[in-house]
Order: structure tokens, then C-alpha cells, then sequence
């Protein structure tokens, strides 16, 4: 008895343990009611009497020693995980997290504002709920315009004054009414036309537009504009052309042109053997609207533009059904890298 009481004390002295589970595991073999230590009190009464104090006491210590060193070992495990919190990360997920990407349109309105903020342009924003001044009359809009018409324009319920903006014009009539010029802005938002939805139209899209108002601004000057984001856009060797053209709020006005990307110049199913793509509206400020809008037209001049950020990604990215852009298809969307 006396030697398996020792035996198990040289077993005791040599324990050691990674984690809880394995110190766990070891208070049960030498601890419990059924470990190596209860088997010694139930063979303890096969000990002669002579030696029954002598054997008690060995066992008694023997237990005391087992649990003062069970309990060492929980202390210097508690403190190892102490430590270990210092560098330990509690915020992090126990799997990997994916990334997602920005939006397709995301990236372009973001590479169209880079382009014209190297040029100098500051952002503009304003409401998506507007008043029809802001949208129309500030614009020189006649009153009987097709533009107000309530199948083109989304008329707020209450009454004729409020819609919401169907283009970022307002934008730029809201940054001249309280700003001296010079005026160099872009106005990017989102707007809304009453149109059937299709591959090739929604009833929601987003634009740009720009303002450029200062003395003695010409139309060479926007055209060097253009040429300057067209090539950044798209590549150093695009070529632009410039369209005679309508709009209420510029004259002259014009629709700028791109050379195809697919078929450089050369005629393609995507620009329909032209060589060319539409890609914007623009011109001289009309100066009835610099008038309406509090600006002196005989010192002042200035040109604007405006293009449809869907009508630009789907150059860029080839996409044929815009409808896409809005469905929050997670496949869809995967297919974007960031750049901006």
C-alpha cells in the first residue's frame, strides 16, 4: 500500500496540463469518487491495524497534494489566457468574412467626380423632392413645355408645386441663386421620369451634371472640358463630336458624341456602324436662366452639361439590360471591383 501511495505521488508531482479539458480530465483520474485515490481508501481497510495510522496519514496527505497541485495548474492556465487577451481580437468573427464590392454606379459617378474635381469642380447637391421652379422655371421652361407634362413628371400628391426633380438642373439653379461667380460645380443625384420600365429605360436613373459660370467663358472652353474627361474616361485616344441640338436652358446646345471603344471608329453593332455613342447634352448657358437666377448675363457667361451615369457604365461595362443595376443581384453585383 505504502509503495502504490508513493507511486502515485511521483505521478502527481510530474502532472501537467495545456488546457482546461486536460486538467479536467486529470482531477477526475486522481480526485473523484472513482479515481486512483477513492481506490486507496477502499483498500484501505485490507491494511493491517498496526499500520492503519501510518497509511491513513500517507493517504490523507497524498489527496492534499493531488488538489494543492490541480489547483496550481488552474492558476497558471487562468493566467496564460490573461495574457493571451492582450493580443486577442474579441470583435472578430470565427470565419472569414467576404468583402463585398461597390455598386457598378457607384464607381462611375465616383471616377466621373475624380475627373472633374482634378479640374477644378466642387460637388453640389440638393433635394430629390422638388419645387417646380427649382426644376422648370429657373430653367426657362415655358409653362406649357412637354417637360411639365404629368405623364414625364412625378407630381407630389397636394398640389402642382412639388415633384420630384427630373433632372439635377434644380441643383444648379440652387447653387447660382446664392453664389457670386466664379462657379465651377458638378451636381450628381438621382432622378425620376414617368417612363415604362425596360432593358433600355426606368422610371429612375442617375445623372451629373455640371456648371461652369465665369467672365468671358466660350464654347471652346467647354469643348476642352469634354475632350479632357472623354480621355480620361475612356482612353487617351478618344475622339469627340459635338451635335447641333435643343435644350430650354443652354444656347448653343449640343449632344457630344464618343468614338466607339469596341470598334474604334470603325462601325459595330454597338454603335450601329456609326463609329460613334452618345454620351451627354451640354452648351451655353442660356442667359435668360444666369437673369432668372440673380447673375448679371452682360459680364457674366458660362456652359453647362448633363449625362446619365447608366448610359456611362453601360460603355464602360457593356451591360445591356438597365434594369440590372436596381435588382441588388448579389452575382451581378460580385462582378465590380472597387477602383474608386
Amino acid at each position: 500500500m505504502i509503495s502504490k501511495i508513493e507511486e502515485l505521488r511521483q505521478q502527481i508531482k510530474s502532472l501537467q496540463a495545456a488546457n482546461e479539458q486536460e486538467l479536467e480530465a486529470l482531477r477526475i483520474k486522481f480526485l473523484s469518487k472513482k479515481g486512483e485515490i477513492a481506490a486507496l481508501m477502499n483498500d484501505f481497510r485490507s491494511v493491517p491495524a498496526d499500520m492503519k495510522r501510518e497509511v491513513g496519514m500517507k493517504i490523507n496527505a497524498l489527496k492534499q497534494e493531488a488538489t494543492d497541485h490541480i489547483n496550481q495548474l488552474r492558476a497558471s492556465l487562468a493566467t496564460k489566457e490573461d495574457d493571451s487577451l492582450d493580443t486577442l481580437d474579441l470583435t472578430r468573427t470565427p470565419y472569414p468574412a467576404e468583402l463585398g464590392t461597390r455598386h457598378p454606379l457607384t464607381i462611375v459617378r465616383n471616377r466621373i467626380i475624380d475627373i472633374f474635381s482634378r479640374m477644378g469642380f466642387t460637388l453640389a447637391d440638393g433635394p430629390e423632392v422638388e419645387d417646380d421652379w427649382h426644376v422648370y422655371g429657373s430653367m426657362n421652361f415655358a409653362d406649357d413645355h412637354p417637360a411639365r407634362d404629368m405623364q414625364d413628371t412625378f407630381y407630389v400628391q397636394g398640389g402642382p408645386s412639388m415633384l420630384l426633380r427630373s433632372h439635377t438642373s434644380s441643383v444648379q439653379s440652387r447653387v447660382m441663386e446664392v453664389t457670386e461667380p466664379p462657379i465651377r460645380v458638378i451636381c450628381p443625384g438621382r432622378v425620376y421620369r414617368n417612363e415604362a420600365i425596360s432593358a433600355r429605360a426606368h422610371c429612375f436613373f442617375h445623372q451629373v451634371e455640371g456648371l461652369y459660370v465665369d467672365e468671358k467663358v466660350t464654347f471652346t472652353d467647354l469643348k476642352q472640358v469634354l475632350l479632357t474627361f472623354a480621355r480620361e474616361l475612356f482612353g487617351a485616344d478618344t475622339e469627340i463630336r459635338l451635335r447641333p441640338s435643343y435644350f430650354p436652358f443652354t444656347e448653343p446646345s449640343a449632344e457630344m458624341d464618343v468614338s466607339c471603344q469596341l470598334c474604334h471608329g470603325e462601325g459595330c453593332s454597338m454603335c450601329k456602324g456609326t463609329g460613334w455613342l452618345e454620351i451627354l447634352g451640354c452648351g451655353m448657358v442660356h442667359p435668360r436662366v444666369l437673369e432668372l437666377n440673380g447673375i448679371d448675363s452682360e459680364k457674366y457667361t458660362g456652359f453647362a452639361f448633363g449625362m446619365g451615369i447608366e448610359r456611362i457604365a453601360n460603355l464602360l461595362y457593356r451591360v445591356r439590360d438597365l434594369r440590372m443595376f436596381s435588382e441588388n443581384d448579389v452575382r451581378f453585383l460580385d462582378e465590380f471591383q472597387a477602383a474608386y
